[in-house]
């Protein structure tokens, strides 16, 4: 592939996706950003996790995650808890409205997503499978 089409592709790519993240962001009126989102999904996924360990797996700084968490925490959507057996060992976990943030940005995110790909025809739309299936092979 010659090194200016792969650019215009990989500059073509991140640009469909800084707009999705824009409109979300527009749209999703929950004073809550996309990091925090991630967060709320990393902890629904895998359950109570450690906060070095949620900034690993979500490639966050320690300080960002922080600054996440206490956001989180404040509107109650997650809670810190402390290990049973030393108490020096801090955990985050999602709470209930924790979820139910979660699958409301969830939802907007698949509305936003389905108004990107409406304005493909079906046989674009099934391109476009074949090449994300091809690509994630």
């Amino acid at each position: 592939m010659e090194n200016e089409t792969f650019f215009e592709l990989l500059h073509t790519m991140d640009q469909v996706t800084n707009k999705l993240i824009i409109h979300w962001n527009k749209t999703f009126n929950e004073n809550l950003g996309i990091s925090h989102i991630l967060v709320l999904s990393h902890l629904n996924d895998y359950g109570k996790s450690r906060p070095s360990d949620i900034a690993k797996a979500l490639g966050l700084t320690p300080p960002s995650l922080t600054h996440l968490s206490e956001k989180l925490i404040t509107k109650k959507l997650a809670v810190r808890l402390a290990d049973e057996n030393d108490r020096r060992i801090l955990y985050l976990d999602i709470t209930d409205p924790g979820r139910e943030m979660l699958v409301k940005a969830q939802t907007e995110g698949q509305n936003l997503r389905k108004q990107l790909f409406e304005k493909l025809t079906a046989e674009e739309r099934q391109q476009l499978l074949a090449i994300y299936e091809k690509l994630n092979s």
